[in-house]
């Protein structure tokens, strides 16, 4: 089951890569767009061509014995080489030296055939044999692999690493992070063999199908890479999700500090029982323009004298400094509620602030109303210390 999940996870993430090829085919080179193919292509068929199904479709003989083992590990440095090409090209873009990494890949990949062909392979049920006296090349086959991939990945892992650093918060740092994980994930995907390497030296055999956990790997680094590449075309839906929850946990948040003032206001309340009608963002612009109305209405019973002396015991009663000010708020909104029911009026002092900044946004507003509603669960302690430090 956690094999097939693997292969839809690539499937997945090759749809992304097709999704990328398109909506970049106007905005990236021909060129770079082909390297980024490359990149899914080879990888998707390196993956097919190790798995059990493949190998039970070729059957016995020198297919599976020798073609598919060797097409898996050339599709894998293919891979690795279009992915290096790929980031040369959009971070140097028309000034990026593809050459040399170019001449690196198809050496390497040269020599990797020359080892494994002088490595005489003999598939024996799940096993691949060898002789002892082509062990060594069937070694040098596997170091030449890890050799070139420890190279590769490792350029890839520091171009997306800085750039990540370096980049500002939003979309494009955090497809650049992804970018970062999936090469963290191909690489564990590339050495999850060196145990493999260890046993071939002991025993002159290896396993001769891909693995669960390589499986696993492989569908992680192809997902990352996938979902890092295309973040530019689902972040905005995923931003409008955030969004909407954090606009949802806010209005909850403040519901204490608005059913209080509800009660004392009932006027307040623009439609009672349709909040969450036009959705969490708009209820939550409801509420907090609610709050603020009860706030007006009930400024003619604030105490003028009470912020400084609520402000003391705040301290006094271990209130954190970051909360004093909303403890302050949750205190004289109290009084104020209580003020109002008892018909108590005061004069407004000349620098009491009647009305709530007009520059401040929702948002700004629903945090600050957050703090102001979880200071109000804790305000009965500060009054009370209030009440006991009145003169007389």
């Amino acid at each position: 089951m956690t094999e097939t999940l693997a292969y839809y996870l690539c499937l997945a993430g090759f749809a992304g890569f097709g999704y990328k090829l398109i909506e970049a085919r106007r905005s990236q080179p021909v060129r770079t767009m082909w390297f980024l193919a490359g990149f899914g292509i080879c990888i998707a068929t390196g993956i097919l061509v190790l798995t059990p199904a493949m190998s039970a479709l070729a059957g016995p003989g020198p297919v599976a014995e020798w073609v598919l083992s060797l097409a898996g590990d050339e599709l894998k440095l293919g891979a690795i080489g279009f992915a290096v090409a790929f980031t040369q090209s959009v971070w140097r873009g028309e000034r990026a030296r593809l050459a040399p990494h170019a001449l690196f890949t198809g050496a390497t990949m040269v020599l990797l055939a020359v080892c494994f062909a002088l490595s005489e392979p003999r598939r024996v049920g799940d096993d691949t044999v060898f002789s002892d006296a082509a062990l060594p090349y069937a070694l040098a086959d596997k170091v030449v692999f890890l050799a070139y991939s420890l190279v590769s990945l490792g350029l890839l892992f520091a171009v997306f690493a800085r750039s990540a650093w370096q980049a500002e918060p939003g979309p494009l740092r955090a497809g650049l992070w992804l970018l970062v994980v999936g090469v963290g994930s191909a690489t564990a995907w590339t050495f999850w063999d060196v145990d493999d390497v260890l046993q071939l030296a002991r025993t002159a055999r290896i396993g001769a199908r891909e693995d669960l956990p390589s499986s696993v790997l492989a569908a992680v680094t192809v997902g990352c890479v996938a979902a890092g590449a295309t973040l530019s075309a689902w972040s905005p839906a995923v931003s409008s999700l955030i969004g909407r929850v954090r606009a949802y946990r806010a209005y909850r948040r403040i519901e204490p500090l608005w059913t209080a003032l509800r009660t004392a206001v009932p006027g307040i309340a623009l439609d009672p029982g349709r909040e969450l009608a036009g959705g969490a963002e708009f209820a939550l612009y409801r509420r907090v323009i609610e709050i603020r109305d009860g706030h007006l209405a009930l400024r003619a019973h604030f105490d003028p004298d009470l912020p400084a002396r609520a402000e003391a015991a705040a301290r006094r009663a271990g209130v954190p400094e970051a909360q004093v000010a909303a403890t302050v708020e949750a205190v004289t909104l109290a009084a104020a509620i209580e003020a109002g029911r008892a018909g108590r009026r005061y004069e407004r002092g000349p620098e009491q602030k009647a009305e709530p900044d007009k520059d401040a946004d929702v948002k700004a507003e629903a945090a600050w109303l957050v703090q102001v509603s979880r200071a109000w669960r804790h305000r009965d302690a500060v009054a009370e210390r209030v009440r006991a430090a009145a003169p007389g």
